[in-house]
């Protein structure tokens, strides 16, 4: 099988658009024979599709792609259950089924190296102090993880000295936040939370806090990532400027980036950059696809979101079709000179089931 270190070792925006699916398709080739022999059920849906693995030849393009919701309805595993190192959940409301996504330590492992080199790309190599905006229960049950708990894990390694922004009942830690962000004054302050959960749960008690005290928390010299939750925002038009604009105007924060990902495939993240692109690393690819018949849409032309992993070898993710909407902007000529394509996604596919990476939260 071709190794993963062979993405691992390089850096992750520096393949062209020739050398990247030279070195992607080898692996998803071997991923996919790999799954076939090892995962029934996956194999049973190939054959169904009438995909030949023994005369595997061609680009990941070719790969049929299994819809990420079939994660919801079987149990999609090629290793052994005493294998299993952990058990990811994706969000989704109450009563809803939900995807369980098996993990070895090997593709644990995978994940944390592509997070590593993605994330460090835009933050850099050092640890910074770190504000988790949520609460500490959700990552309580370390061998089942929800979206949010998987997120917040990913992500804490990049952070030193942690604390989370709210208690057990989402109520903000003004007073805590606030000595924190005195204390480590002059240095370089990591935020991470999904998009959602940051608006309602961190914006808005930031608002009614200064409306009642005046009292503000200067986050200046930070960063903030977060993903998740865009479709609840998008119903209260509350689009990417106007997130970026108020939370800058509330608490002075002006490095914001948003990150598009799915619990199905932890770790391929696609960042965005400064100017607001989405990317696909080396570690994956994204393909936009036409509706009524799949093939590959132009770029600027609409469609489905196919996303392409070298990661998963416990589990057949590495080429899954989404229920996302999508759009290339371009490859390997965004301004920001990372290489690779650049894209956006558009929100949910029409009677997609509705979900949410942010997952729910009732009081």
């Amino acid at each position: 099988m071709t190794e993963f270190s062979e993405f691992s070792e390089i850096e992750p925006y520096s393949l062209n658009k020739e050398e990247k699916e030279k070195l992607l398709s080898a692996r998803e080739r071997d991923l996919t024979k790999y799954h076939y022999d090892h995962c029934e059920a996956y194999r049973k849906i190939i054959d169904a599709m009438g995909y030949d693995v023994n005369n595997l030849k061609g680009s990941y393009y070719d790969i049929p792609a299994i819809p990420v919701r079939l994660f919801k309805e079987l149990r999609l595993k090629s290793v052994g259950d005493g294998d299993i190192a952990k058990t990811m959940t994706s969000s989704g409301t109450t009563g809803q089924k939900r995807s369980q996504i098996f993990v070895d330590k090997t593709t644990a492992g995978n994940q944390q190296k592509a997070m590593v080199k993605i994330v460090s790309s835009f933050l850099g190599n050092d640890r910074m102090p770190m504000i988790i905006v949520d609460s500490p229960d959700v990552i309580k049950n370390r061998a089942m993880f929800s979206a949010r708990g998987a997120g917040i894990l990913g992500f804490s390694i990049f952070g030193r000295k942690k604390i989370y922004a709210f208690d057990s009942d989402m109520n903000l830690q003004f007073d805590a936040i606030n000595d924190f962000t005195r204390e480590h004054k002059g240095e370089r302050i990591f935020l991470f939370g999904f998009t959602f959960m940051i608006w309602q749960y961190f914006y808005e008690a930031l608002v009614k806090i200064k409306e009642e005290s005046g009292k503000t928390i200067d986050l200046s010299n930070a960063v903030m990532i977060h993903g998740g939750g865009w479709k609840k925002l998008a119903s209260l038009n509350i689009s990417t400027e106007r997130f970026n604009s108020s939370l800058e105007e509330i608490c002075k924060i002006k490095s914001v980036h948003d990150y598009y990902g799915m619990v199905e495939q932890t770790g391929c993240i696609y960042m965005a950059c400064e100017c607001g692109h989405l990317h696909a690393s080396n570690f994956s690819d994204v393909i936009v696809r036409r509706p009524f018949d799949f093939s590959v849409a132009d770029k600027g032309e609409e469609g489905i979101i196919e996303v392409v992993s070298s990661i998963p070898e416990s589990y057949p993710g590495h080429v899954l079709l989404t229920e996302d909407r999508g759009v290339i902007l371009g490859e390997d000529d965004c301004p920001c000179g990372r290489k690779g394509k650049y894209f956006k996604v558009l929100g949910r596919m029409k009677n997609a089931e509705i979900r949410g990476c942010s997952d729910t939260w009732s009081r």
